[in-house]
């Protein structure tokens, strides 16, 4: 697993001994970051469910102002802050060390807005779910802002959560990005 792009393009990036983190395929993080383009340059991007925190790390590389990285497995927060160290990126991150929807409703309460938020949570769990739910209701996405949420092709994802509706879906082998905005 590397940074492919950018400001720390080819750095090698830890993860924790196991599986409690599945880390999004190199083919998929370069369709992802294709696809957002220029959106992400001057971004502030949430990375909820960070896991090792590469996809938060592909972001600020490439460009984005801030990030904020959240996950709740203290092992992947150690290896988040590693690979902010290793990459240099440190300076422009804020790890959140909780569970994803607590951490929203915090950011709501501190009226954070991100231009785009990622969610790659447990498979099959219905947390995408709630997730858009909670950040529509929080309201934490900004104007003209993007919601991404990774999942299994098995998972049945909804066409609209309050004000939030799918705009556009890409299946990369089991993997489904989904992309929503407000309506």
């Amino acid at each position: 697993m590397r940074v492919i792009a950018g400001e720390a393009k080819g750095r090698r990036l830890k993860a924790p001994k196991g599986h409690a983190t599945r880390p999004t395929s190199d083919r998929t993080k370069e369709a992802l970051f294709n696809i957002i383009g220029g959106r992400i340059i001057n971004a502030k991007f949430l990375d909820l469910y960070a896991g090792t925190g590469a996809i938060g790390i592909e972001a600020i590389s490439r460009g984005a102002e801030w990030l904020v990285l959240v996950e709740n497995n203290p092992r992947a927060v150690r290896v988040i802050m590693e690979n902010l160290q290793l990459t240099g990126l440190a300076d422009r991150a804020e790890i959140m060390s909780q569970e994803a929807h607590r951490a929203v409703k915090m950011l709501s309460a501190r009226d954070k807005k991100f231009d785009i938020i990622f969610m790659d949570p447990p498979y099959m769990k219905g947390f995408i779910e709630r997730g858009l739910a909670e950040i529509s209701e929080g309201k934490l996405l900004a104007p003209g802002g993007l919601i991404i949420t990774e999942s299994s092709k098995l998972d049945v994802l909804p066409e609209e959560v309050g004000n939030l509706r799918l705009v556009r879906k890409e299946k990369y082998g089991d993997t489904v990005l989904s992309f929503y905005q407000e309506s």
